[in-house]
């Protein structure tokens, strides 16, 4: 059977949240069979656990934030994403993430940093079959119109591939690729996607700054961006890192499902907010979906048993 998975040893990291400039530790420990992903805030009197799952979405600007029950006044975790993408793209389905404080430090930006990380503390196969989330229907949300109009969709497929295009009509995104798709089934994850950075505007500092946010955001952790071109001496990773980092980002609010995804996404100048508004109204429609497992590896999707190597 295709087996659930989890990281072999203890491993921990310690940097600086993004927006809160704070500096945090992560303490990432194995979890057993359907446990799914559990961060505990160990810095409070009490420690609270917090679930990941599309209701515990309490806060979807600027990042993904969670809570108990996505209480916006209850102990949040904050900037999930990125480690949850490098769980998406190791294929870890069970892990227990004891955090010093109230935001996932930021490392370099990307989830390469999360994805050596977990890959050092190995990977584990455990005795119970992995539960897949396949989509059985398109669910689509749409906001605005004309210019302004965004859109993200979920459709069947017998795998995972996602697709996004961006549009910022600024001459530095626009010199590099708009458009990227990418497929789970290649194995190709920490080559083509994880190292991806993300990204922020110089104009958009000031304003960002005065509101409490990328107080920790610096060239170290981030494409900064001023009117005219990228600001990093050593330049972009990737032709299409700004695309690509949005489909980073897009895996970790996917992986929020608690399960992984057996569908094909779509997004067009998507976000945070707009893929938990997908993702709610799929769990939402008890007919667009249903949970599989497979006991032959061979019935699942190419690629899919061999996803997640460990060094």
């Amino acid at each position: 059977m295709l087996q659930q998975r989890t990281i072999k040893s203890l491993t921990r990291a310690v940097g600086v949240g993004v927006h809160s400039g704070q500096k945090v530790e992560l303490t990432l420990r194995p979890a057993a069979p359907d446990t799914g992903i559990v961060f505990r805030r160990v810095d409070l009197p009490v420690p609270v656990d917090i679930p990941v799952n599309a209701h515990t979405v309490c806060d979807t600007r600027m990042a993904t934030t969670i809570s108990p029950g996505g209480d916006p006044g209850a102990p949040k975790v904050q900037t999930i994403e990125h480690l949850l993408s490098a769980c998406a793209g190791l294929g870890l389905d069970n892990l227990a993430i004891d955090i010093s404080g109230e935001e996932v430090p930021v490392l370099d930006g990307s989830a390469a940093s999360f994805v050596f990380l977990l890959q050092s503390a190995g990977v584990a196969l455990q005795d119970a079959p992995k539960r897949f989330l396949r989509v059985l229907k398109p669910v689509e949300v749409r906001e605005g119109e004309g210019a302004a109009l965004k859109w993200a969709r979920l459709e069947p497929y017998h795998g995972y591939r996602l697709s996004f295009e961006i549009e910022f009509h600024h001459p530095a995104l626009d010199a590099t690729g708009q458009h990227v798709s990418f497929d789970f089934g290649s194995g190709r994850y920490k080559r083509d996607i994880a190292r991806a950075r993300t990204f922020g505007f110089t104009k958009d500092v000031e304003m960002m700054r005065a509101r409490g946010l990328a107080l920790g955001g610096s060239m170290d952790n981030a494409i900064v961006v001023d009117d005219y071109r990228v600001l990093n001496a050593g330049g972009l990773r990737y032709d299409d890192e700004f695309v690509k980092h949005k489909i980073l980002d897009a895996i970790g609010d996917m992986h929020v499902a608690g399960k992984p995804l057996l569908a094909s996404y779509t997004a067009f100048k998507g976000g945070h907010a707009l893929n938990n508004k997908l993702l709610r109204k799929l769990l939402a429609d008890a007919t667009a979906y249903e949970v599989v497992t497979f006991e032959r590896e061979t019935e699942a999707p190419s690629g899919f048993a061999d996803l997640a190597p460990s060094w």
